[in-house]
């Protein structure tokens, strides 16, 4: 994990491997940004010169490195691109700096110590570096085997960037160092998320996930208990049941719970864990299973914002739910026309077997209302009518309550997730009629994404505010890397979460 450190030492005079610059596209070519004065200096005032002869232009995603000139001590500057430069009354947003410290850092792989001399006006553009530096610096490589020298030194090259100095903070002020101690609490977190979505179905499945919440658990101060498919069975847990009885391997409920001795507040995070869906009896066509080790990131979402809201200490009591399955094919499979009995007591036909992640949360949404939490919120990645709604860097948010909604929306754009707010049409509720059931689990195809937030919704326990994130779309990235954001998992809605821990800790969420 690359360390986060804070200095006062100029970008001339720190000995590191490269230091990190900022260009920002101007109204007649590149402008170097603020924090970078010092290296500008030590090219004669010519680095944006230098940099346009290159090709740099400022824009945001773009990495230039040159060799440095003999005024600093670090041997290359990197210059990333910041975008368009701001008004002169503005500063540079805080996702700006986040999307430019992970592009420096991904360019940086390899490096041992990099000096971050990016424009810092105060101690949340710190944190925004320091975050980004981190997820950018991410490198998922467990399965990589070594096979002698040469395969070493690849994999020395490689290796993530080990320490990013963030130039321009306040080493002793109380607010720089907290906000460098929370974001790298955070981002690890977010890594830790991604580390477990990346995990291939074959290593990581209900029991051995189950084994990851105990272990950090243990380690966090955490309580954690976990229903395996006796208790779930006994327990009458008929949805998670009824998707995982197809595979070897039994699914599992697991409740992770962090409490503080003088919250006021109690928030219940219900991450969806299909550690892999092969769509059961209902099997997805060929070319759709290849990533669905991912549809287990809802519940990687709410075990790492569990872990990352013990880190940080809130005032705030959170409590975890991983509704953990795997979908599988067999002679034991539920088929489509089964009817389950869910532990809320309700029975649903089910007349898709890959609309599962609704059935499995449903009963973790029942259970977690039981402990009559000030809120709900669940992490899926659900539906592919949300990614067709949205695309694929976006989240949707419903719920029932219009201001909860609208808060979470505010929440996900201040920590740089994309989300936007969805409706909850009751006329869709219908379409979920059964003929024999309380209800089935399909509804109209048209505005699926919206029916499958009802269907979560009939779940919950009266009374209380809920909202459902579908993050179908941002969850798993299979193109190339930009910003902070690698390919493969995200850590998609995990720094929401934790914000909204933070805000609920604080009182500002009523």
């Amino acid at each position: 994990m690359t360390a986060l450190t804070l200095s006062t030492s100029s970008a001339a005079t720190l000995r590191a491997d490269a230091v990190v610059v900022g260009v920002a596209k101007g109204p007649k070519g590149p402008v170097v940004a603020p924090g970078a004065e010092a290296v500008d200096q030590a090219f004669d005032g010519k680095l944006a010169a230098v940099l346009e002869t290159l090709g740099a232009s400022g824009g945001e995603g773009e990495a230039t490195k040159l060799p440095a000139p003999s005024g600093l001590k670090a041997p290359v500057v990197l210059a990333v691109g910041l975008g368009e430069l701001p008004a002169e009354d503005e500063g540079f947003a805080e996702e700006t700096l986040r999307r430019a410290a992970g592009t420096a850092a991904r360019a940086l792989a390899g490096v041992k110590k990099a000096a971050f001399a990016l424009p810092v006006e105060d101690a949340e553009s710190v944190a925004a570096i320091g975050e980004g530096a981190i997820l950018g610096a991410y490198s998922f490589t467990s399965y990589r085997g070594s096979d002698g020298k040469k395969e070493t030194a690849k994999a020395d090259r490689n290796a993530p960037l080990a320490e990013a100095a963030v130039l321009g903070g306040k080493p002793r002020d109380k607010a720089f160092k907290a906000a460098v101690e929370r974001a790298a609490a955070v981002a690890t977190e977010v890594n830790r998320a991604r580390d477990l979505i990346n995990i291939p179905s074959n290593d990581l499945f209900p029991k051995s996930f189950a084994t990851e919440a105990q272990t950090a658990a243990k380690e966090h101060g955490l309580k954690v208990e976990v229903l395996d498919e006796k208790a779930l069975l006994k327990g009458g847990y008929g949805g998670i049941m009824g998707v995982g009885q197809g595979s070897a391997n039994p699914p599992r409920l697991v409740r992770i719970g962090y409490t503080h001795p003088k919250a006021e507040k109690t928030l219940a995070l219900v991450g969806k864990g299909i550690t892999y869906d092969s769509g059961g009896i209902s099997l997805k066509p060929a070319g759709h299973n290849e990533t669905m080790k991912c549809d287990m990131s809802g519940a990687a979402a709410v075990f790492a914002a569990v872990v990352a809201v013990a880190k940080l200490g809130l005032r705030v009591n959170v409590t975890g739910w991983l509704a953990l399955a795997e979908n599988m094919p067999s002679g034991t499979a539920t088929r489509p026309g089964d009817v389950l009995k869910m532990y809320s007591g309700k029975t649903v036909e089910v007349l898709n077997t890959d609309a599962e992640g609704r059935l499995v949360l449903a009963d973790a949404l029942t259970r977690a209302s039981e402990e009559n939490p000030d809120a709900i919120v669940d992490v899926a990645t659900l539906t592919g009518a949300m990614v067709l709604a949205l695309g694929e860097r976006t989240f949707g948010v419903m719920a029932n309550d219009d201001a909860f909604r609208a808060a979470i929306h505010e929440i996900a754009e201040e920590v740089g997730e994309q989300a936007w707010p969805m409706p909850l049409p009751a006329e869709l509720r219908k379409t979920m009629d059964s003929s024999i059931a309380d209800m089935a689990n399909m509804g109209d195809r048209m505005g699926g994404g919206l029916v499958a937030g009802l269907f979560l919704k009939e779940f919950v326990g009266e009374g209380i505010t809920w909202a459902h994130l579908d993050i179908a779309g941002p969850a798993f990235w299979e193109k190339a890397p930009y910003g902070y954001t690698p390919k493969g998992g995200t850590g998609s809605a995990v720094r929401t979460l934790v914000r909204l821990a933070e805000r609920t800790a604080d009182g500002d969420l009523g």
